[in-house]
């Protein structure tokens, strides 16, 4: 359970998101003693196993280390593309929804959104976006990009073989496929495959080692060698390149060897507050729809908006976030227990 208090001791269930886990012991120890150099010039030994890793974990040449999953993605449309191309991606996509606007404003690129189901693009309606854009007179296909797991639609994973579609018809059009793996391991838990499996099918990939891993800080982009190059002199453009990096990567390394395979019991603990809450209202909770650890809740037919329901289970040591006026959205981490899923939804029951 979370181990921040109320101002009367009691402790705090924080299902806002999976960024507010902390690092474990052996995390702090590691940042400890982590060998440094200074990153921007010589390179830092720890960030540079730490790249080394993030690369052999996906099966790409190279990796850099970034300080955030936006910041990687960032990097990435600018390696990838030339400004004034179109970016190719679900209406619910992190990218367009929760990056200030960078795509545009940093990026220069265009967004085009293309109808998808549940976060996955269709592939029929983004050959006819490509198609669109190809004709003389129109904005030239910059890049196409997927999300798995899904922030928006609730955590889905995106099947093996549709990623394998939409990067063939990537590379059949010419245009490179970036895929925002914020959850990348939660993906892959949730699919029972390698991360390696996943990172097949896109040029270039982010992942987060902030979020269920529980790192501090920072995010991994992977891709072919040249392009990691490009990232790199990108980065150092948007402020990104840092010095004794190597405090935080130690974290990362200790991560990526420890926190990957317990992310089930993250999903074990949503698939229990989903069944929990549809128990209570079947109109809250889809449980067959929850994949890994984040559940969306749709509080449409209740008798409070979204907003109130937050305000009312909060009272209660329940954290959860509002998103917009009918949904709201729990994720789970290494932090919520039985106790802390019980406790939910006994909030939850007392507001309903």
């Amino acid at each position: 359970m979370s181990t921040a208090t109320t101002s009367s001791t009691r402790e705090i269930v924080d299902l806002r998101s999976d960024t507010v886990t902390l690092p474990t012991a052996a995390m702090l120890e590691e940042m400890r003693r982590a060998p440094l150099g200074d990153d921007s010039r010589d390179g830092d030994p720890t960030v540079c196993a730490l790249e080394e890793q993030a690369a052999a974990l996906t099966g790409k040449e190279a990796a850099v280390f970034v300080p955030s999953g936006t910041m990687g993605n960032l990097l990435a449309m600018m390696a990838h593309a030339e400004r004034g191309g179109e970016v190719f991606a679900d209406a619910g996509a992190h990218l367009f929804n929760s990056e200030i606007g960078s795509v545009v404003t940093v990026a220069g690129l265009v967004p085009r959104p293309v109808a998808s189901r549940r976060g996955a693009m269709d592939e029929a309606a983004l050959g006819q976006a490509i198609d669109a854009t190809l004709t003389a007179g129109r904005l030239r296909p910059a890049l196409i990009w997927m999300e798995t797991s899904h922030n928006g639609a609730g955590g889905t994973v995106m099947p093996l073989p549709q990623m394998a579609r939409l990067h063939a018809l990537g590379r059949s059009n010419g245009v490179a496929v970036h895929v925002d793996g914020a959850r990348l391991f939660n993906a892959a838990v949730a699919l029972g495959v390698r991360a390696q499996e996943i990172a097949e099918h896109t040029d270039s990939l982010m992942f987060c080692i902030s979020k269920g891993l529980s790192a501090p800080v920072g995010s991994l982009l992977v891709g072919d060698g040249a392009f990691i190059v490009r990232a790199r002199s990108f980065r150092r453009l948007v402020g990104g390149n840092m010095r004794q990096a190597g405090v935080i990567a130690a974290a990362g390394l200790v991560a990526l060897d420890t926190m990957i395979d317990r992310l089930r019991d993250d999903h074990a603990a949503a698939a229990q507050l989903a069944r929990g809450l549809s128990w209570l209202d079947p109109a809250l909770a889809v449980p067959d729809h929850v994949q890994t650890n984040i559940l969306r809740i749709d509080v449409s037919n209740s008798a409070h908006d979204a907003a109130i329901w937050a305000s009312r289970v909060k009272a209660q040591g329940i954290l959860v976030q509002a998103s917009g006026a009918r949904q709201l959205r729990l994720v789970t981490h290494r932090h919520i227990d039985r106790a802390a899923v019980e406790r939910t939804l006994a909030a939850f029951a007392a507001v309903a």
